[in-house]
């Protein structure tokens, strides 16, 4: 079973030499065209999650379907040896079900549009846009539910169809599909400005082919692969051994009441190839924070944390997937059996991140992150306004960067290189809000030589009643330190009624009802702290306690005594620092904060909620 490509030019493509100055125009032409697509679609959707925020992820690939530029890297090899259909030129597929392409997209609110593009009768590229769409239908506003038990309680699910067929607009499947949503206007939108992205890139490739001729891109496609492959050769050799490390990180709860569920990896070099194993890791949940992990996916998440950790000039593409080994058990948390549920998998996605990093760093702690991707926080808030007229808003947020080995983590800022927060006065003009706080949680990020971002304190006014949802996480497991770095503080989210009457509710929860002026604290967690925070500069810390990032109580946890004006008294914290360094003992690699049990014993009084449970199975053994 696998795709058939017809061509009415079957020439192979021949071999060329290329040289550096060629090579160097022709893999920043690709680069621009990847902007380009980027720019294109934001001009053109209408959603705030791919408008404001940048929700979207483009590749462009060589013929063979390997991404040269882009961000996930590519599914075309997998889709094209499992689709039983033809492509040929004037097609283009349209999907958006996890299960129908081995997870390249992860839930069935990303849209994915795949274009061949053909020239003179030749196959000489792919390119492809995926966006997150903020309404397919399901039980819930948004599509994404929390307590869905399998993925029927989502929405619409899109198997691999052709939304152009030689050229001709499959018109009929589209109102389909538009008819399940809450929002066509901006679904329909969205997926033109899909398929407008990766036209644009099309259009890109053949005048660069064009240009140069075709042997000549295609060979510059190879060669921009294989470069590729003898850095990342090199990379892994210096930084990977042959024994066997392993590291583990937990996602809070299920929103059922369950957890956490435990995601661990384990990693080795075998010759010139790195093998990454999640056996251990927790069988599926049977809410929604699963995660169908693609295996392509994840090898470039390893080869892009390699190449931003050890040489970021790389261009990171399709080249590298031979040297890496992914072995991940079927029916875990990470690979799920259909019918599960997976809408909530972002938490599950944040903290392969933080894994990877700990993973990683372990053999060369000079180069190790602390904790602080971790997840990625959802509100929405949906409802009919004064006028009688529907609207729903799906935002993300962000949280605290992790202390790393060049300095303090961001403040507020996402880890998607892309991705930027949807601006107040956006939501103001189209939402019945108003943003009365937009500002930095003090002393959120973890103490340490380097700081740990500061988590984002946000707090909504609702100007109609209506319902919101919360998904996020880090409020039970705090994000690690490293190298004698502080965990940094967790998340926390807070219902404050128009009586004045307050409470906290939980991190994932859905419909959850809001009056007119009830205000929402939406508090994210920081990022762990790098460092022993007791060489951290006094100065400095005087400094971020007139920015308002770090508070006068909070400079104890640096051995820092000074007033709320930031002026640091010298003697008397000299005189705590010796005596923190006395008390403390060695520093730990990696801190992770009270364990497991202890969580579970303090949770109410440290967090105002109840502690998950123990989920269901602890092994896939006993799970089977």
């Amino acid at each position: 079973m696998a795709a058939t490509i017809i061509q009415t030019n079957t020439t192979p493509f021949a071999k060329k030499p290329i040289d550096p100055v060629t090579l160097d125009i022709i893999e920043n032409a690709l680069r621009n065209a990847r902007i380009e697509m980027d720019a294109t679609l934001v001009r053109t959707a209408m959603s705030p999650g791919i408008r404001e925020q940048g929700d979207a992820f483009p590749l462009i690939a060589d013929h063979t379907g390997k991404m040269i530029v882009g961000q996930f890297g590519s599914f075309i090899g997998g889709f094209l040896d499992n689709w039983e259909g033809t492509l040929e030129d004037g097609d283009m597929i349209f999907l958006s079900d996890p299960y129908s392409c081995a997870g390249a997209v992860s839930h069935s609110n990303d849209w994915l549009v795949l274009l061949p593009v053909f020239k003179d009768g030749r196959l000489i590229a792919y390119t492809s846009m995926f966006g997150h769409q903020s309404d397919i239908g399901g039980k819930v506003v948004g599509s994404m539910p929390i307590n869905a038990r399998s993925i029927f309680e989502e929405g619409v699910r899109v198997p691999p169809v052709k939304i152009w067929k030689k050229g001709e607009y499959n018109d009929d499947l589209i109102k389909l599909v538009m008819h399940q949503t809450r929002k066509p206007d901006w679904c329909q939108a969205d997926l033109n400005a899909l398929i407008a992205s990766c036209r644009v890139a099309a259009r890109r490739v053949i005048e660069m082919a064009a240009r140069f001729g075709d042997d000549i891109y295609i060979s510059a496609t190879q060669e921009l692969l294989a470069r590729n492959h003898r850095a990342m050769k090199s990379l892994i050799a210096m930084a990977i051994g042959e024994e066997p490390v392993s590291f583990e990180d937990y996602i809070c709860d299920d929103g059922m009441g369950a957890g956490p569920y435990k995601i661990k990896c384990t990693m080795w070099r075998e010759g010139e190839k790195v093998v990454l194993d999640f056996t251990g890791t927790d069988p599926q949940s049977q809410a929604s924070i699963n995660f169908y992990l693609n295996e392509n996916m994840f090898k470039m998440f390893f080869g892009i944390y390699m190449i931003m950790v050890f040489d970021p000039q790389i261009l990171f593409n399709d080249g590298f997937y031979d040297l890496i080994d992914v072995r991940i058990p079927e029916g875990s948390l990470l690979k799920p059996k259909f019918p599960a549920a997976l809408s909530g998998r972002t938490h599950a996605l944040g903290r392969i991140f933080d894994i990877l990093g700990g993973l990683l760093g372990q053999k060369t702690p000079e180069f190790l992150n602390a904790a602080g991707f971790s997840s990625s926080p959802h509100l929405f808030y949906s409802g009919n306004d004064k006028k009688g007229d529907w609207f729903q808003l799906f935002q993300i947020g962000f949280g605290g960067i992790p202390g790393r080995p060049m300095g303090d983590g961001p403040d507020g800022h996402s880890l998607w290189p892309g991705f930027t927060n949807v601006p107040n006065e956006f939501l103001e003009r189209y939402f019945p809000l108003i943003i009365e706080r937009y500002e930095t949680e003090p002393d959120s990020g973890g103490a340490g030589l380097h700081r740990g971002g500061n988590g984002i304190h946000m707090t909504y006014r609702f100007l109609a009643a209506g319902t919101i949802s919360i998904h996020d996480d880090r409020w039970f497991v705090p994000p690690w330190g490293v190298n004698g770095g502080e965990p940094g503080k967790r998340a926390r989210k807070i219902l404050e009624k128009s009586d004045g009457t307050s409470r906290i509710i939980g991190n994932k929860v859905e419909e959850v009802h809001v009056d007119e002026d009830d205000q929402l604290h939406f508090i994210t967690w920081g990022g762990g702290g790098w460092g022993d925070p007791l060489d951290r500069d006094p100065a400095l810390v005087g400094k971020e306690i007139v920015q308002g990032l770090v508070t006068a109580e909070g400079a104890k946890d640096y051995g820092i005594i000074a007033n709320v004006d930031g002026v640091v008294d010298i003697a008397a914290s000299e005189t705590l620092r010796s005596k923190l360094r006395l008390e403390r003992g060695a520093l730990p690699l990696f801190n992770y904060g009270p364990d497991i049990e202890h969580l579970r014993a303090n949770c109410k009084a440290e967090t105002g909620l109840a502690a998950p449970v123990q989920p269901m199975w602890t092994t896939l053994e006993a799970a089977e």
